[in-house]
This record gives structure tokens, sequence and C-alpha cells, in this order.
């Protein structure tokens, strides 16, 4: 019975698919920027629905205009899930990613920046591209564990990337992102780590029952003369703390 569930939510999760690859294509370059946003959030709340995955979202709303998004990172499903929310947000994403089968197309589509992590010299034109889109007054959303982990503990932050937002003066809006379901405080269908292929983590997440994520918007943090290291590490305990007490 579960095999047959997963392979209906496969079959509607290709249709969903394509039919973003169509909008991308067809559509993005004559809309304005309200209206793709639009989208964007419903796209991702149908790519949710269709894996069963139910959205809670709590705290504050998003801050309006220019601000750096800072998330911790379980699953592959996480960029969909902050969209569903905050559609205006543009990722910063390994470079690998962009030449995935499919989903390179769309996270490309959306405006996403990619990154080479293990070049110093490409973080630091990532850094610089990022700063130019938050004083464009963007939305950019960075994940700065690097790689996903289990969920409940976090990996160290790093702060390159929170660099941009010092070097413009531009807040900080922490994202806690956690992903649970019957029985599991954190998810272990939801998870994305170690040897597990996109192959293995897709069939976990299409054969999951009750899987949901919470979303939940921190407060806003200034970052004018931060120190990026010490900044790096408030944002994780600020995280963290919201991760031990959800």
């Amino acid at each position: 019975m579960r095999n047959l569930l997963a392979v209906y939510r496969f079959f509607r999760f290709s249709l969903h698919v394509l039919y973003g690859l169509a909008l991308i294509k067809l559509r993005f370059g004559s809309l304005d920027l309200a209206a793709r946003q639009l989208h964007i959030k419903r796209w991702s709340g149908k790519m949710l629905a269709i894996f069963g995955v139910q959205l809670e979202v709590s705290g504050l709303a998003g801050r309006p205009g220019a601000k750096l998004l800072v998330a911790n990172h379980i699953s592959w499903l996480d960029i969909a899930a902050v969209h569903a929310v905050l559609p205006e947000a543009r990722f910063v994403s390994k470079a690998d990613v962009k030449h995935w089968p499919v989903v390179g197309l769309l996270v490309d589509g959306v405006g996403t920046l990619f990154i080479e992590r293990a070049s110093k010299r490409d973080a630091l034109r990532v850094v610089h591209q990022t700063a130019d889109a938050l004083k464009a007054g963007d939305t950019v959303a960075v994940f700065p564990e690097g790689t996903t982990s289990a969920g409940p503990e976090l990996l160290p932050f790093h702060g390159n990337l929170l660099q941009a937002a010092i070097s413009t003066e531009t807040p900080i809006q922490p994202l806690v992102l956690r992903w649970f379901e019957p029985g599991e405080r954190f998810s272990s269908s939801a998870r994305f780590i170690g040897d597990t292929t996109l192959v293995q983590s897709l069939w976990s997440v299409l054969t999951a029952k009750g899987l949901s994520v919470k979303v939940e918007v921190l407060p806003a943090m200034a970052t004018a003369h931060a120190d990026r290291r010490l900044l790096a590490e408030h944002v994780r305990d600020a995280i963290q703390q919201a991760l031990d007490r959800s």
C-alpha cells in the first residue's frame, strides 16, 4: 500500500516539476517580481502537499526589504519549505546542484546564486554577488552549515557569507526548520545526510506518512560593525535554542 502511495506521489511530483519548468521557461520572462514570487509561493506549497507534508509557520512575519535569511539545513525540500513562506528568497547553493537533472533547471530559474564551496576565490565572488543583491533590495537565503545535518544538533556555522550582510549593514533574519513525523520529533524520513543518494532520499520522502515541517521566523538581527565569526555563533545559538524548545 505504501509503495502504491509512493508511485502516485511520484507521478504527481513529476507533473508538478514539468509544470514548474514550463512556467519558468515560458512565463517568468513576462511577469513582474510580485507575480513571480506569487507563483514561487504557490508552486512550493503545492510541492509540499504532493509529498503529504504539513506546513506549520510560527514566529514573526518576515522583515520587509533586503535581508539575509539564515537557516539550518536538513533536506533538499528545505528550499520548498522556505519558499512556501518567504517566496522572495534567493538561495545560495552549492554549484553541483545546478547540474542535478531537472532540479538544477528549477533552482537556477528562480535566481539561485551558486558557489563552489571548495574554492576560496569562488566563495569571495559569491560574497560580493550576495552583497550586490542585498544592496539592490533582494532577500538572500543561506545555509551556513554548508551541508545537511540530522536535525537536533546543528553543525558549526561558517561565517563567510554573513560578511555580505555585515558589509552592507543588512539585517539577518534567522529561520528555524524542523521536520517531524509521528513518533519522531526530528524526522528520519526527511534527512538527507551521509552517503544517502538523492534517489534514496526521494523514495524516503515519497513513502513517509504524516511528514511535517515547521518554519519558525526569529527576530531580525542587526549586523553593522559585527565580527562575522561571533555573529555566526550568535545566529547559530539562536536557532539551536529554538530547536531545543520546539
